[in-house]
């Protein structure tokens, strides 16, 4: 069922009682994600507790247990479809995912995107505690132009990695004082973070000046969306960059101007819709403002987009 707001709750099992503990841990892990198998491999009752974040885009989850292994199988996969992604960042212990015939062990400092659209193993083999947060394959699979990374470890004690880490560690300690759209919208931005943090990691040998300059568009894109004149080449002679640089640089990481700036358009009317602030504008003035050519354009991307259109969106917030 889809979240129309945003969700914060936590849960623990020291309420229970210790041989309900196991029973209850594998019913509720599977209600945040998915279909899976569990193995308690530690000695004495089992102990865990989450917090979790949610709207109907992202899922935020911070939660700590004993000693136990998590299996993803290839008849679940097939039963229970998910081709989404989590992005896995330990706090405190260690752990390891197995995933296409690769091994990475994380531990503080370390993340690692896996998808729940292949068979893993995540082992825990001492009492941890970490973040994981589920990302929409779309937001994935367009920008790295692929489906399906690899279980490889991600550096984030320095450079982007640090920032992404950073990020969503304040959106947790700070979840209550969020809302839907802002928590949407940071999440949005850490995706792109991520996205890029990936590509680099995945191509090495690109160009230092192109993630530099597709870092400096999409700021570009970010700030002048609401522009109904804003394409390609007016972006170009803003940055004082060739076309071609801009095209090749968005090409790397699997989009182009005018996709990106669609995107950025559709979010930015997502914002204003579950923003109170923007709820004496009507739709049509939102279409133009955030630089639609007209009303059907926005809700029929929007539509395509989101799987419902500005109208009912701005019903569900309540605005």
């Amino acid at each position: 069922m889809a979240v129309t707001s945003y969700l914060v709750e936590s849960v623990t099992t020291r309420d229970l009682i210790p041989r309900e503990r196991a029973d209850f841990w594998s019913e509720h892990v599977t209600s945040y994600h998915c279909r899976l198998d569990f193995r308690f491999t530690g000695t004495g009752a089992f102990d865990g507790g989450t917090i979790r974040q949610r709207t109907d885009s992202y899922q935020l989850v911070e939660w700590w247990c004993k000693e136990i292994d998590y299996i993803r199988t290839p008849g679940q996969v097939r039963q229970d479809p998910d081709d989404d992604y989590r992005l896995l960042l330990p706090l405190d212990g260690e752990l390891r995912v197995r995933q296409n015939d690769r091994e990475a062990r994380l531990a503080p400092g370390a993340g690692s995107l896996i998808t729940v659209g292949a068979p893993f193993e995540l082992v825990q083999r001492s009492p941890t505690r970490a973040l994981i947060m589920t990302i929409p394959a779309r937001e994935v699979d367009g920008p790295l132009n692929r489906s399906s990374p690899l279980a490889a470890v991600l550096d984030m004690t320095s450079g982007l990695g640090r920032v992404v880490g950073d990020v969503i560690t304040a959106v947790f300690e700070e979840r209550e004082t969020l809302g839907r759209s802002r928590f949407d919208g940071v999440c949005d931005r850490v995706v792109e973070m991520l996205c890029m943090l990936v590509t680099g990691d995945d191509r090495p040998d690109a160009p230092g000046h192109l993630a530099e300059v597709e870092a400096m568009v999409r700021r570009y894109v970010r700030e002048h969306a609401g522009d109904p004149d804003l394409n390609g080449a007016v972006m170009a002679h803003a940055l004082g960059w060739s076309l071609r640089q801009v095209q090749v640089a968005l090409q790397r990481v699997g989009t182009t101007p005018r996709e990106l700036i669609r995107e950025e358009r559709l979010r930015l009317v997502r914002e204003r819709l579950q923003n109170p602030a923007y709820q004496h504008m009507s739709i049509t003035d939102l279409a133009y403002e955030s630089g639609f050519s007209s009303v059907s354009a926005l809700s029929n991307a929007f539509r395509q987009r989101f799987g419902v259109s500005p109208r009912e969106m701005r019903h569900e917030s309540g605005h």
